[in-house]
């Protein structure tokens, strides 16, 4: 199966509206999507959701919704009035909770079911869910299929399994890989992670792009070598 093309998103895991948008001048044309996750959310709430639209860009809400079915289809709905793109929800949840995610969200935006994130690898995978053993994989297929056949746009996996999901799932899902790292680069707190053209070979749709480019000594430099890597 040919790669696809893979569309790059700058995590602004920053703890300000005023760095986040800074760091939006600074990549400027090199970037039109970017991720608001947890931490910045918490802090300026939808008014930087706002700010990224205004200015042209597309937005990935990574706030990872895990809750009761109508709860979740409320904040996706909220979400979606929002403008956001792209939003996240724990295939843990389950098949009904996965449901109500997608119609709160309708048309407009997108459900990414989060599989295992990549901070876990399988012994400590296996730890948190009380197994002697886990296959990561398996995991993240079995998932995968929930979200499917909810109907999401797609889920969150390392670019390890995300060549799998797309031989099962084809263009049915699409995956979004976060932990994407630089040739040469740190993992930090990262256990499975990849290059950029690595999880554009393996099919992924989106990458999301952290420190390898807002902590790089010249982060414009880091996300033209990025935007190289994917051509």
């Amino acid at each position: 199966m040919a790669a696809v093309s893979a569309q790059p998103i700058v995590a602004l895991d920053v703890p300000s509206a005023d760095d986040a948008l800074r760091l939006v001048e600074l990549l400027g044309d090199s970037c039109s999507f970017y991720k608001v996750g947890s931490e910045l959310f918490t802090r300026e709430g939808p008014g930087i959701v706002r700010a990224l639209t205004g200015r042209g860009c597309e937005v990935f809400l990574d706030l990872k919704f895990h809750d009761i079915p109508n709860t979740v289809r409320q904040s996706a709905a909220a979400a979606a009035d929002m403008g956001v793109r792209l939003l996240t929800v724990h295939a843990s949840g389950g098949p009904r909770m996965l449901e109500q995610a997608v119609a709160g969200a309708g048309n407009g935006c997108g459900v990414l079911a989060v599989t295992v994130v990549t901070s876990l690898d399988a012994p400590t995978l296996a730890a948190t869910w009380g197994r002697e053993e886990v296959d990561v994989l398996a995991e993240v297929l079995r998932l995968s299929d929930l979200a499917q056949t909810a109907g999401a746009h797609g889920i969150v996996c390392s670019g390890l399994e995300a060549a799998a999901v797309r031989s099962r799932h084809g263009e049915a899902l699409r995956s979004l890989v976060p932990g994407i790292r630089l040739g040469g680069g740190a993992a930090h707190d990262q256990a499975r992670v990849v290059t950029p053209a690595e999880a554009r070979e393996a099919g992924a749709a989106y990458l999301v792009l952290g420190r390898a480019v807002t902590a790089a000594a010249d982060p414009v430099a880091a996300m033209e070598q990025v935007n190289a890597a994917l051509r």
